[in-house]
Parts: structure tokens; C-alpha cells; sequence
């Protein structure tokens, strides 16, 4: 897993990824494979619903990923018996389109190909459906108003994919946004595509697999835009042979579509027609002509029952009913996701025939905010949403002779930019602040049922969700409670601490190896807290307080935008889902800290517990000062003025003697701390030097010395020495680099020899571990290039290592990391 071979001085391997769902209809596709694929930021994220983790991201795409889509689909799983590889499409709002293959054995994953033809704007959909076991047809639509439809050949064994356009059609000023693809039945070769969008009505076009679609017919019946279309798989009954399309729209509405092979119907026309009037509002629609065969369409049934714009409906896949798997049975069921927060299953009555809403998911969850699309798995036992909050939603039918669907754990993160990280002091969890207004706890999760199993990474809690972007934040070292401070687009930085359901919960995932034992848990009065109105502080509950139902406004608990339910601290067993981290997982705010002119930028905390550094967005010197915070009172203990823009980032020593800043002006500087007395802090510039031609963006210190690192967007990174306490020299220059260096990291291996390594990431999402030794000089050589598979896609914004006290012992160590693509990634990095 590690990038170049000849370098194996350091072995990498990733641990965990967490990223969030870009928020988009079509955004998401469920495999054949049994795996879920969505776009992260510009990345593909491959995750496994069964163990809710993110296996992969596949870097390739320069702009946002828009949808994917699996070939074969859970549609056509049971074709895909015999496959070892599978395929996944993906497009971007650049209009790119790109191939990718997954070979089963190993698990690996390659670019096959970009797609020659590509969109002017943004792609909004991709369908295909499997004709053969080796050929699959799909079609691309994009808002530049073109329609493309692709022929797939498979590789039989071990050769390439071949690759052909059949058509391209041009629909005019009103782009589609939903497509979905068929074989007509009865044999005729004949496939029909069905499109829908900005118009209201449904396009269906006719055309033969080698190529040439024919406008064959329109579906009026909708009142505003169509989201999603989808066509079953033939249904057989009594020699009528025949194929369903359901569509959902803007107007609340899914409607299902028939269309049947005429001349099937003239045999047994009486009964068929007697029946079928009697029952369900069989209504005529038009003839569809392809080929030589015609098809009689008619609206099926009407679908009223969700409350807001329908984005998604699909078909329950298909199950094999015989024993050699040739045959299969195209069950009647509907899964809709809608905006009003809900999924729902519909069947019809056995009886009567008439659809109806059998299961509803998701309508007790105040955090979704709506569902942009719903999911069946392959055996159509489990129903998968994403949300306008970037998040997943499972719910698995666990019942046995009833159904019974209980939602389950799934990948989660962030679904902006991830600003910062930090480690707890002893490194049981990270915590991560982004420019989706959330702050995230991921901590690896012990499992106690099956000791087979290794440890598994989960969001555990999201201590605040705010109204303003996060941008820094800084854990409090030394003892007592868990605490941080956090950085917002705002003039106040915040300072949380740890509640009681939170330390219990991380005692059940560290198996008791919490760094804050539970016999000093006791003096915690705070149980969680509760989020305002216009979610920027969380008041604390405590553990004492009768809950009592507080007044709402006096507008009998109606749902306004104002009215915020209550949380329900409580102590997991298991890692939360969504709904629970929603809500009540928030720390309480205990102090507010003051004094910033702009918003705040940048926090870092001393090794001893003792005092906070701070720095916000600046464009004089008066506004760019540090500020010196002491840990406990909280007052301002300092203002420190070396800079005339931004302060990007600020490190303690190890020793906490010097802190180290560096800014937008190019300048580094280095302060000397001394305490005087309990509350007394003194501060001296002790150096200030212009460093690099461009903005330095990251510095560390090296943990054994007084020598620390600067990276730049100048592309290099500089090793400095502070030599007796009075001076800075320059010591040596890294090769430069192939982008901006937006992050450092410095940990220590052997202090006898005083060798480290400094992990070095980059705007291109590029990360690179170098090992340095300092004596009277310094030496670098680079141990590793991360595989670009391992790597962030974007601008990596901070790294960490975990635990770098402990370094010294092991050869294993972890380093997380976080970028602009949405994504945390921690990494076990081993050294030989």
C-alpha cells in the first residue's frame, strides 16, 4: 500500500476514512457488488454497508462528483453471478464521465478510461442495464441539454473494455434530469429509454442496441419537474407480457406506467379489461411503436402519500426463483425518498390490486432535513437514504415472519471542507472541525462481541453544531476533563468540556483505557447539553435536573423552524447513528473567550495544559496579534504582535519554552514563554525573519530540539534551528515539492540520535513522510510517497500524529489527516 517500492524504509496503510455524501440527487449507486459508491468532494468513495466503513476513494475527477452508477446494478445482480469484475460509472460538474473497474478477487480498483465525448456542463444522471453477461448499454445526461447513449463490451477474459457511442440527443433548452433504460419485451431486440426534467413530461424514445433513438412518445400527467424514473424488469402474467416505469416529481406525486405488448392483449381481452377496470384506474395512454411491435401504455396507479418533492424512486431488484438461477422474479415494490424527510416501500393489495404505502422510514428524524434519494440492497432487505445533511440513513428488515426495519450504523463525516484536527492527550479520539458548522469526534471503537474482530473507527459524537464555519480547533492538554476550544467564522472562540454520557460512552469504546478515570468522573455534574434556537451556544443539562417539558412559544408544539427537540443524553453501547449524533451528542459551552477583532483563524494549546494560543483573519498588524489565553480562569494573559496579515498556524515547543507562528506576510516568529508565578505569563519576541517567497501555511517543531519546519505555497518546506536562545539560522531546504505545502508534521523516533520524520501535505492532496536527522547539521531523505489510492484529492489542511510521546517505543504509528475534500484519514504508519 505504500508508494514507492525502493523506498521501504516506512510501510503505510490506511486505517479509516470518514468522509460525507456529496448533496445530490443521483449521487449514489448500490452495486451488484454489495458496495455503496457516492461522491465525496471530487473523489469516489467505495464504502461496505455491512461493516459502515469507507474501504476507498478513487482520485481522478478534478471537479465535484455529481452521480455514480454500478454496472451491473442491484437490478441486475442476478446476471452478475459469473462476473469477476465489476464496473462504476462517475460524473462530474465539468461534464467528465469516468470508467472504473473493481476486480473481485483482490479488491483492487483501476481507471479504465475517461469517456472520449464529454458534457459541456455538469452530468446529473447515469443508467445502464445489463443486455448480456458481457454487454451493458448505459446513457449520460448532463444541464448542456444532450442525452448520450453508450454501448459497454465487457472483457470475457483478462482483455479491455470496448467502448462505443450509439447516439447522441439533443432535447433543447429544458435539460433532463432523470433517465432510466429497458429492453421492451417480447423478444424484439428493442431497448426504450425514458427521460424526464424541467418540462413535466416523461420522453420515451425507441431505439435498437445498435444504435439510432427514435422519439416515440410523451407521458403528460405531471405538474412540475420529473426526478427519478425507473423501469422494472418484464413482468409475466397470463401471456400478457409486460414492463412497469414509475416517475416521481416536484409535485409530490409517483406515478406508475404501464406498457404492454399489443396483440398479447386480444386473446383474453375480455376478462383482462373487465378485471383490470374494475379494480385500478387503468387509464388509456399512447401507443408506443418500436420496430415492428407496438405497446399500449396506461397509467397504472396514482402514488399520494408523501408530503414534499419525491427525488427518488426505484424497484425492488429482481430475486432468483430457480435453482440453476436463470429465472427471476420481478417483485411489485416501490422504494420513494422525499424531501419531507421519509422513505416508503409500496405494494400492491393481494386483493384488490390497488398500491399502497406498506413501510415508512426516517419521519421521527428531526437531522435529515429531507432524503435525496433512497437505495435497495441486492436482496432487497435493506433501504439506504442520503440527506441533505451529507449523511446516511439504514434501515435493514430484521423481522422474521413480519417486517420489522431497524435502522443501523453507516459510514459518516463531514460533507464540506474539514479545516482541523486534534487528538485527545492520549490519543482515544479525534476530534475534527469543518466548513459544514460541525465538530466531530472519530474514535476506534473496541469490539467486545467478537474478539476475532480489530477495532473499528466510528463517529461517536458531534459535540457542537454551530451557525457559523469552523475553522481551527485545540484540544486542552494535562488533567481533568476532556476539553477543546473551537473557532469559528465568528469574533469568540469556545471553549467545550466533556459530559457524563459522553466519558461513559467513551469508557464502552476504549474498554476503560480513558485517560480520565471514572472514579474522577464523579465531579461531572453536566449529563449533555441542548442546542438553541439559533445554533450558537448549547446550554448544559445536568445530571440532577427533573426534565420537564419546557414551554414552546405557546404555539402547541406546531414544527417551526424555532422549535428544536430536546436532547436525550444517554450512554452508548454501540457506535450512534445519525439521528443520535444529531442531537444528543452535543457538549455543553462553558466559557466564551473575547478579545479577536475578526474571525478566528488559527488555536493551539501548550503540552502542559496552561495556556491557548489564538489568531484571526487579519489585514493590519493591530488585528494579526496572537492572544494568550490561561487555561481555567480563561483570561487574556497576552497579546502578541510579530505579524501584519493572517497568523495560518502556531505550535508550543515541546518544553512549552517558544511558541513558533507563521503568517500570510511570509514571516515566521518565534516567542520565548516564561511563567512568572501562577498567573503571571511573560512573552518576548525572540525572532522574526521573512522565511519563504510565498505565504507559509504550516510549521512544526522537532519534538527532541529547538529546531522546527516551515511549509509554503512557494512549494518548499525549511528546517531552522534556534540557536542559544537569541537567533534563528536557516539549516537546510527540502527538495522542492510538486505543490503548495498546506501541512507539517514533525514526530520523533530516537532521541539519542535526534531522528524524526516530518509528514509533508500538499494542495494536491499529496502527502510524503521525510526522515530527518539534526545534529550540528540537518540530513532529510524521503521515506515515503503515500500511494495517490491513500491520498486526500484536494488541498490537505492539517496533519497529526497520534500519541507522539509514545513514538519512541513503537514502530507503529498513526497519522491522521484532513482536507478540502470532505475526508479524515487516519494511517498506520509502520517503520522498519
Amino acid at each position: 500500500m505504500s508508494g514507492n517500492k525502493e523506498e521501504s524504509e516506512v510501510e503505510v496503510k490506511s486505517v479509516f476514512i470518514g468522509a460525507g455524501c456529496n448533496r445530490l440527487v443521483n449521487n449514489v449507486s448500490w452495486g451488484a457488488s454489495d458496495l455503496v459508491s457516492f461522491g465525496a468532494q471530487n473523489a469516489v468513495a467505495i464504502s461496505c454497508p455491512k461493516t459502515a466503513q469507507i474501504l476507498t476513494t478513487l482520485p481522478g475527477h478534478k471537479a465535484s462528483v455529481n452521480c455514480t452508477h454500478w454496472i451491473p446494478s442491484t437490478k441486475f445482480a442476478f446476471k452478475a453471478k459469473q462476473l469477476d469484475r465489476h464496473y462504476l460509472l462517475s460524473g462530474d460538474t465539468d461534464g467528465v464521465i469516468i470508467l472504473w473497474e473493481l476486480t473481485l478477487a483482490d479488491k483492487k480498483w483501476r481507471q479504465v478510461l475517461q469517456l472520449p465525448q464529454s458534457h459541456k456542463k455538469g452530468v446529473t444522471c447515469i443508467t445502464g442495464i445489463m443486455v448480456s453477461e458481457t454487454d451493458a448499454i448505459f446513457a449520460s445526461t448532463s444541464s448542456d441539454g444532450t442525452v448520450y447513449i453508450w454501448e459497454l463490451v465487457l472483457p470475457s477474459a483478462g482483455g479491455e473494455c470496448k467502448l462505443s457511442c450509439l447516439e447522441t440527443l439533443f432535447v433543447g433548452s429544458k435539460p433532463m434530469v432523470a433517465l432510466s433504460l429497458a429492453e421492451l419485451p417480447g423478444n424484439s431486440g428493442q431497448m426504450v429509454l425514458a427521460m424526464g426534467g424541467l418540462d413535466n413530461k416523461v420522453h420515451l424514445y425507441c431505439g435498437e442496441r445498435t444504435g439510432k433513438f427514435v422519439h416515440a412518445c410523451d407521458l403528460k400527467a405531471h405538474t412540475d419537474w420529473i426526478r427519478s424514473l425507473d423501469f422494472s424488469l418484464p413482468i409475466c402474467n397470463d401471456e400478457a407480457k409486460s414492463i412497469l416505469l414509475v416517475s416521481s416529481s416536484q409535485d409530490k406525486g409517483i406515478r406508475i406506467w404501464k406498457m404492454t405488448l399489443r396483440g398479447s392483449l386480444t386473446n383474453n381481452q375480455g376478462t383482462y379489461r373487465k378485471e383490470e377496470i374494475s379494480l385500478a384506474s387503468y387509464i388509456e395512454g399512447p401507443v408506443l411503436v418500436a420496430g415492428s411491435s407496438s405497446y399500449q401504455i396506461s397509467l397504472e396507479s396514482l402514488l399520494i402519500g408523501h408530503e414534499d418533492w419525491v427525488y427518488s424512486v426505484e424497484w425492488q431488484p429482481p430475486s432468483i426463483t430457480s435453482v440453476e438461477e436463470t429465472t427471476y422474479h420481478q417483485p411489485q415494490s416501490i422504494l420513494s425518498a422525499s424531501m419531507d424527510k421519509t422513505m416508503m416501500i409500496w405494494q400492491p393489495e393481494r386483493k384488490t390490486g390497488i398500491w399502497m404505502n406498506v413501510v415508512t422510514v426516517g419521519e421521527l428524524s428531526h437531522s435529515a432535513l429531507g432524503f435525496y434519494g433512497g437505495h435497495w440492497s441486492p436482496d432487497g432487505n435493506a433501504i439506504l437514504a442520503h440527506g441533505y445533511g451529507g449523511a446516511f440513513h439504514l434501515w435493514k428488515n430484521v423481522g422474521v415472519d413480519v417486517d420489522h426495519w431497524q435502522p443501523q450504523k453507516v459510514p459518516s463525516g463531514h460533507f464540506a471542507a474539514v479545516t482541523d484536527i486534534a487528538w485527545a492527550r492520549s490519543g482515544e479520539y479525534m476530534v475534527s472541525v469543518s466548513l459544514d458548522q460541525t465538530t466531530r469526534i472519530f474514535a476506534p471503537w473496541q469490539n467486545s462481541a467478537s474478539l476475532t474482530d480489530k477495532e473499528s473507527w466510528h463517529e461517536i459524537a458531534r459535540p457542537q453544531i454551530h451557525g457559523h464555519d469552523i475553522n481551527c480547533v485545540a484540544i486542552i492538554q494535562g488533567k481533568g476533563n476532556h476539553r477543546f476550544v473551537g473557532g469559528a467564522d465568528e469574533k469568540v472562540a469556545r471553549v467545550f468540556e466533556a459530559p457524563l454520557s459522553f466519558l461513559k460512552t467513551l469508557n464502552l469504546a476504549t474498554c476503560q483505557k480513558s485517560s480520565f478515570p471514572e472514579n474522577l468522573q464523579v465531579d461531572v455534574q453536566i449529563l449533555g447539553a441542548n442546542m438553541s434556537a439559533l445554533g450558537l451556544s448549547q446550554k448544559p443539562i445536568y445530571v440532577n435536573t427533573v426534565q420537564e417539558t419546557p414551554e414552546r412559544n405557546g404555539n402547541d408544539g406546531l414544527d417551526t423552524l424555532e422549535s428544536i427537540p430536546d436532547a436525550v443524553p444517554v450512554v452508548f453501547t454501540e457506535p450512534p447513528i445519525e439521528d443520535q449524533l444529531a442531537y444528543h451528542t452535543l457538549w455543553p459551552e462553558s466559557h466564551k473567550l473575547y478579545g479577536h477583532g475578526n474571525e478566528l483563524f488559527s488555536l493551539s494549546c501548550d503540552h502542559e495544559g496552561k495556556l491557548v494560543a489564538s489568531s484571526c483573519k487579519a489585514q493590519s498588524a493591530m488585528v494579526a496579534e496572537i492572544w494568550l489565553w490561561q487555561v481555567g480562569s480563561w483570561k487574556a494573559v497576552g497579546r502578541l504582535q510579530a505579524h501584519s496579515l493572517t497568523v495560518t498556524q502556531m505550535e508550543f515547543s515541546r518544553d512549552d519554552s517558544m511558541l513558533l507562528a507563521v503568517s500570510r506576510d511570509r514571516q515566521f516568529s518565534v516567542f520565548t514563554i516564561k511563567r512568572t508565578g501562577t498567573d503571571d505569563v511573560s512573552y518576548q519576541l525572540l525572532a522574526r525573519q521573512e522565511a519563504h517567497k510565498r505565504i507559509i501555511w504550516s510549521c512544526s517543531w522537532n519534538p527532541f530540539g529547538h529546531q522546527f519546519a516551515t511549509g509554503s505555497r512557494d512549494k518548499t518546506v525549511k528546517i531552522w534551528a534556534v540557536e542559544q536562545e537569541s537567533s534563528v539560522k536557516q539549516m537546510m531546504t527540502l527538495p522542492q515539492f510538486s505543490s503548495s505545502v498546506t501541512a507539517l508534521s514533525w514526530v520523533g523516533i530516537d532521541r539519542q540520535s535526534n531522528h524524526g520524520l516530518l509528514a509533508v501535505g500538499m494542495e494536491n492532496g499529496l502527502i510524503e513522510l521525510w526522515s530527518l536527522t539534526i545534529n550540528k547539521s540537518a540530513a532529510a531523505t524521503l521515506a515515503v510517497r503515500f500511494d495517490t489510492s491513500l491520498c486526500h484529492v484536494s488541498s490537505v489542511n492539517r496533519l497529526s500524529w497520534r500519541n507522539p510521546e509514545k513514538s519512541e517505543e513503537c514502530r507503529r504509528m498513526q497519522l491522521a489527516s484532513c482536507g478540502a475534500d470532505q475526508c479524515v484519514r487516519v494511517f498506520d504508519v509502520i517503520t522498519k
